[in-house]
């Protein structure tokens, strides 16, 4: 009888799909991988046999002591625990290089790991990631689509992204509901090429994107900046009045964001100049 996954996991059975993804990573001579939920081993196994070391990170408190079983401690180390709670630059530090990533990331918490992968990605060096197929649709989307909005930016800010392949149903055992999408990314932060300091410019996207109905101009104005400052920023950058952000590239709303944080700031010291 199969194992009834109690974390909502989809084990991966497909032995062409598992290779797929093992290859998609690259050239592992010499190299630790980390490994995000592991599962049964599928893909742990091909990683083992391309790697120095596998670094396999699994929550599940019965696949652990599995996977400890099926692999060699000098060649596999199993970590019990939250994904979320690994210390991604500890791991980096003791392999003596910048981390590849491999990982099958749980439907439920998907953005969660994406935002910890992008916290850490002075330690981490790429990823293939296996996500539901709308969550990959919208991390990879351009400007201009139905899917590009805040995870997009967000994610891509943290590196280039490619959509690999897509498995459908019948490749995991249970069958999720839903297809899945191999993508990679690679890490190479944008803040200092685009002159933009980390949290303002996310909070400035967050705002921006706030309601995707809506124009990017009601959505500033919704987040309480001045509506003669916006419109005097897009004639600066060349933005249409009635743009919206999901039509806006990356570099354009960097631009739209260092002209208000400059105008804003001018109008401040104008402001402590005459009182």
């Amino acid at each position: 009888m199969p194992r009834k996954p109690k974390l909502g996991q989809n084990f991966l059975r497909d032995q062409n799909a598992i290779q797929r993804i093992s290859a998609s990573i690259g050239d592992l001579s010499g190299q630790t991988v980390i490994e995000i939920g592991p599962g049964e081993g599928a893909i742990t196994r091909s990683l083992a046999e391309r790697a120095v070391h596998v670094i396999a990170i699994e929550l599940d408190r019965e696949l652990a002591p599995q996977l400890r079983a099926q692999f060699s401690a000098e060649k596999v180390t199993v970590v019990e625990q939250d994904v979320l709670h690994f210390d991604f630059a500890a791991a980096s530090a003791a392999a003596g290089h910048r981390l590849p990533i491999v990982g099958n990331l749980p439907y439920y918490i998907t953005s969660p790991i994406l935002l910890k992968l992008a916290a850490s990605h002075a330690a981490l060096d790429r990823a293939i990631l296996m996500v539901q197929r709308e969550v990959a649709d919208r991390i990879v989307a351009a400007p201009g689509s139905r899917d590009y909005g805040l995870l997009s930016v967000t994610v891509q800010m943290y590196g280039p992204v490619t959509p690999l392949f897509t498995l459908p149903p019948g490749a995991f055992s249970p069958p999720p509901d839903v297809h899945s999408t191999v993508f990679r990314w690679r890490f190479a932060p944008r803040f200092t090429e685009l002159g933009v300091e980390h949290d303002p410019f996310l909070r400035f996207v967050r705002q921006a994107f706030a309601q995707k109905r809506k124009t990017l101009s009601n959505n500033l104005r919704a987040a309480k900046y001045d509506t003669a400052l916006t419109y005097a920023t897009f004639a600066a950058t060349g933005i249409p009045a009635q743009a919206r952000a999901e039509e806006l590239p990356i570099e354009t709303l960097a631009a739209i964001h260092l002209h208000l944080e400059k105008e804003r700031a001018a109008s401040s010291d104008e402001a402590a100049q005459s009182s």
